[in-house]
C-alpha cells in the first residue's frame, strides 16, 4: 500500500510525520516503522511521528525512533508537529497536545515553535555526569574541545553500560562557551548522534543551572544543526514553566510503499 507522508526537521533533527487522526497506521509494526525510518532503503529519518486526535487536547503525538519501537518524548518532534497541526487547519497560533509524558502546552510563530516541557523534580549531580528526566532520560557530561570528542563511542559505552543498558539513556555531551554552550548527544532508539535532540538540550541547560555553571536563562544552546533556546523558573530545586524554543519546517510531501 502508498502511504502519504510529510517530512519534517527541527534544528536538523528529521522525522516522517503522518496524518493519521482516522488511525489507520499499525502501530505495532516495527518492522514498517523501522524501513520507513531507513536512510537507505526507506524516506530516511530519526523518527516516525503521527497526529491523532485527542478529547482533551487539540492534537495527540504518536513517536517511535527509527528502531521501530514507541519512544519516550521527542522535543524537537512536538515542535515539528505543532508546526504541522497548524499546517492542517487543526490549530492557531497557541495549542495543546497529548504526548507520551502528558499534557504539553505549544506557541507556534512564522518564524519558530516553542512548545512547554514537563516539570523536573529531581536532578542527580555527581562529579563526572548530571542525570536528569525532561520527558526522555538524560546523561549530562561537560567536556572540552567538544568539535573533536568522540562522541559516537563514549555515548553508546555510556547508553549500554551496566547502570543503563536495560532501559537506555541518551547521552549528551557539553562544551561551555562563555555564557552559553555547544551541545552534541548520542540518542537511544536512533542509536547515533544525532543533529539536535530537544530533550536533551532542555537537559542540558537545567544541568548546567544545578550544576552551577552561571549560564544564560533563557539560554541559547549551539547544536549540530542549528539553535534552540530554553527557559526555565528554579524553586526549591524544582523546575517548572521550561520551555523549548527552536525552528521547525516541512521539507517535502511523499509517499513510500509499504
Amino acid at each position: 500500500m502508498k502511504l502519504e507522508f510529510y517530512k519534517y526537521q527541527g534544528t536538523g533533527n528529521d522525522f516522517v510525520v503522518i496524518d493519521d487522526r482516522i488511525q489507520q497506521f499499525d502501530i505495532t509494526d516495527e518492522d514498517r516503522i523501522r524501513n520507513i525510518c531507513n536512510r537507505r532503503k526507506g524516506v530516511g529519518a530519526d523518527g516516525l511521528i503521527l497526529l491523532r486526535s485527542h478529547l482533551d487536547a487539540d492534537f495527540e503525538m504518536l513517536y517511535f525512533n527509527a528502531n521501530g519501537k514507541e519512544g519516550s518524548m521527542c522535543g524537537n518532534g512536538g515542535r515539528c508537529l505543532v508546526d504541522f497541526a497548524h499546517f492542517l487547519g487543526i490549530i492557531e497560533d497557541d495549542c495543546t497536545f497529548i504526548a507520551i509524558d502528558g499534557l504539553h502546552e505549544a506557541k507556534w510563530t512564522e518564524e519558530s515553535v516553542a512548545i512547554k516541557m514537563i516539570d523536573v523534580f529531581e536532578v542527580e549531580v555527581r562529579d563526572k555526569y548530571v542525570y536528569l528526566d525532561t520527558g526522555s532520560p538524560h546523561y549530562v557530561q561537560f567536556v572540552k574541545d567538544l568539535k573533536n570528542y568522540p562522541v559516537f563511542e563514549q555515548g553508546k559505552s555510556i547508553r549500554f553500560n551496566e547502570r543503563f543498558k536495560q532501559n537506555g539513556t541518551n547521552v549528551n555531551f557539553v562544551e561551555i562557551l562563555g555564557s552559553s554552550c555547544m551541545v552534541r548527544t548520542y540518542e537511544r532508539g536512533v542509536e547515533n548522534e544525532t543533529f539536535a535532540c530537544g530533550t536533551g538540550v532542555t537537559a542540558v541547560a537545567i544541568a548546567a543551572h544545578a550544576n552551577k555553571k552561571n549560564l544564560d536563562n533563557p539560554l541559547s544552546v549551539s547544536v549540530l544543526g542549528g539553535v534552540l533556546k530554553v527557559s526555565f523558573e528554579e524553586v526549591n530545586g524544582i523546575y517548572k514553566n521550561v520551555w523549548l524554543t527552536g525552528h521547525a519546517k516541512q521539507v517535502f510531501k511523499g509517499s513510500i510503499k509499504c
